[in-house]
């Protein structure tokens, strides 16, 4: 069976390679611009794509500063609940919904594993 940090560092590569790409996604997709209008916030377009390759850096460098697994992967954790309720507050249905759902299930978990 493999060790909590085997799979806390399998999660942590999964949510890094994740948010690099659709970190560079969001600043350059037409289809996340206009996701990004639908929402009525497309001026956080920009801001959430810096946020999510920030973020998937931080995991990156967390393998070598530990600290930096914590604070990028609370930032996703948080950046994606609150995805969640955006999608809620536009009415997305559930499998719209669910992405954001489990980004945020698995960077919670990243970080209550490295407390």
């Amino acid at each position: 069976m493999p060790s909590i940090l085997k799979l806390t560092g399998i999660a942590q590569i999964i949510s890094l390679v994740s948010f690099l790409y659709y970190g560079l996604s969001c600043l350059t997709s037409k289809k996340m611009e206009l996701e990004f209008n639908r929402y009525r916030l497309a001026h956080f377009r920009p801001l959430t794509g810096y946020l999510q390759i920030l973020g998937g850096l931080g995991l990156f460098a967390g393998f070598y500063f530990r600290p930096l697994t914590l604070v990028s992967s609370l930032g996703l954790a948080t950046l994606m609940l609150m995805g969640v309720g955006v999608r809620l507050r536009i009415r997305d249905p559930l499998y719209a919904i669910a992405p954001a759902f489990i980004y945020f299930g698995l960077n919670l978990y990243i970080f209550l594993n490295f407390v």
